[in-house]
């Protein structure tokens, strides 16, 4: 499919669905260029961004330019990054770029897998889930990517609690309207356009939540239970102690350690989330 070998995947291979364009339809930004926030004039205070910071750098990656190209391939310093965003699942997740030490390069291979981009390296032609966070397919096979902690959350909501942050540009080699939502009306819909292997009526399909995994446990944080509390949670998961922070006007739910670090977690829709975790616990407010 797309040029992809499929023998001997790791998930069933009539699970794997073509998404319409071909392998690189969807081009990947390899030379990310970025702006001062002061001259990031095509931004909106309540456009949506995946924020990102390495090494005392703070990065936002439009949601706008993000739809158009789903993965960025980036450097912090000597650092190796993948940041990835699927607009059917509402999922960003930046991953360490380096597996076994070699640094991989990443594009958009055009396949789904549970309606979630499935990635490919340029070095290996490997097959790579973006929510599974592993190569399904390819010499890579088994292998895990290492998440890092991103922050989905409005552009104000960014810009003011990391002053000095630069943001990609759409100057990105490639000519699209980023001013256009090609999935305008999607994230308030139930529509889900390819086949899922578990669902769940629990939510609204498309409810926003905050997915955490310690270990072999999951548990998700729907917004609409969050919205009912402070703002500040404390759980504890696989007997980890977390806080989780939830900001209803940004749009914001981040979880931390018991130090306070920012811990890696993915924020999508309840859909997604369950149909890779059809296990998952499911925090409701008290």
């Amino acid at each position: 499919m797309n040029g992809f070998d499929l023998r001997g995947a790791s998930i069933p291979a009539d699970q794997i669905h073509a998404g319409g364009p071909p392998r690189d339809g969807i081009p990947s930004i390899d030379k990310p260029r970025f702006l001062p926030a002061a001259l990031a004039t095509f931004m909106r205070a309540d456009d949506q961004v995946l924020g990102l910071v390495r090494n005392s750098v703070a990065r936002a990656y439009p949601i706008r330019i993000l739809n158009w190209h789903e993965v960025v391939n980036d450097r912090f310093g000597d650092e190796v990054v993948t940041l990835t965003f699927c607009p059917l699942c509402g999922t960003g997740v930046a991953f360490d770029g380096q597996v076994d030490g070699h640094a991989l390069s990443f594009g958009v291979s055009g396949l789904l897998y549970n309606s979630d981009v499935l990635m490919y390296d340029r070095q290996t032609q490997s097959l790579w889930s973006q929510l599974l966070g592993q190569a399904i397919s390819g010499p890579m096979k088994g292998r895990q990517l290492r998440m890092l902690p991103l922050t989905h959350t409005s552009w104000a909501d960014w810009r003011q609690s990391h002053p000095a942050t630069v943001i990609l540009s759409t100057d990105t080699g490639a000519s699209r309207a980023y001013g256009r939502d090609p999935y305008a009306g999607y994230d308030s819909s139930n529509q889900i356009l390819f086949p899922l292997a578990f669902r769940s009526a629990g939510f609204h399909p498309k409810e926003r939540v905050l997915g955490i995994q310690i270990g072999t446990i999951a548990k998700a944080y729907p917004f609409v239970e969050l919205g009912k509390t402070s703002g500040v949670v404390t759980d504890q998961l696989g007997g980890t102690r977390l806080t989780i922070r939830f900001d209803r006007a940004a749009a914001r739910a981040t979880v931390h350690a018991a130090d306070g670090r920012q811990l890696p977690g993915v924020v999508g829709y309840w859909f997604a989330w369950y149909t890779f975790h059809p296990d998952t616990k499911i925090f409701r407010a008290k």
